[in-house]
């Protein structure tokens, strides 16, 4: 397989699950409905670590373009292939968001509340404070980063580091995701939100374009500054 139709598949898989979840959690009839924040995380945490156990020895399981950035920015990853990546990510998120509306469809009509719609589909801030919820997912991102390159610098048993990852996921989503709605991949968020403005989603309201920046460039930087971090401080 090639590790750019890997990573589509990667992220599709990601999505699927990790947004299907919140549609679960989120829209009206689900029998998962109310079912909490710790559901989502936990969801989360293991739609990451079935991606990476799906593709992680064909393309190296990046699934989020914060990741190959930062790997790119330390040497880790030949930036001929970066546009390639991202665009496979990309891709992948947006089909994955399709592929939950398919799956949910029913749904739509019987939830009147167009926020929670978009909320299936990708973040928003629980206060809206552009500065501030740029700052969470910075630092947020930044962790990530970090404790992957963490993780990869120890010995574990073979086949354990994408558990490992996934719990990751679930530490950073119960820490830090309650300010955002931790997006900590561009991926998983613009991809969806392309997908809610595409498709013909019943009640869907806007799209909040006017936000979507924040989970876009809040990752991309903080997945730059943990990687330099890491490759300043720890090596």
């Amino acid at each position: 397989m090639s590790p750019y139709i890997a990573e589509f598949f990667g992220t599709l898989l990601l999505v699927l699950l990790g947004n299907g979840v919140v549609a679960g959690v989120l829209l009206k009839k689900s029998k998962a409905e109310n079912s909490g924040w710790f559901t989502i995380v936990v969801g989360w945490g293991l739609a990451v670590t079935l991606a990476i156990y799906a593709v992680g020895n064909v393309s190296g399981a990046h699934l989020n373009p914060a990741i190959t950035l930062a790997l790119t920015v330390i040497g880790n990853f030949p930036p001929d292939q970066v546009i390639s990546y991202m665009a496979a990510q990309f891709l992948g998120a947006f089909t994955g968001a399709v592929l939950v509306w398919l799956h949910y469809l029913p749904h739509w009509h019987q939830t009147p509340d167009a926020p929670t719609k978009l909320a299936v589909f990708s973040t928003g801030p629980a206060i809206r404070n552009l500065f501030m919820n740029l700052v969470s997912e910075v630092i947020a991102t930044a962790v990530l980063v970090l404790a992957i390159l963490f993780i990869g610098a120890n010995e574990f048993t073979q086949g354990l580091n994408p558990l490992i990852i996934g719990l990751l996921i679930v530490s950073i989503g119960l820490s830090l995701g309650g300010t955002t709605g931790f997006a900590i991949n561009p991926a998983r968020d613009l991809g969806p939100r392309i997908a809610h403005f595409l498709l013909p989603i019943y009640g869907k309201g806007n799209s909040d374009w006017s936000y979507a920046w924040v989970p876009v460039l809040g990752p991309m930087i903080g997945g730059t500054i943990g990687a330099l971090l890491y490759n300043s401080v720890f090596l």
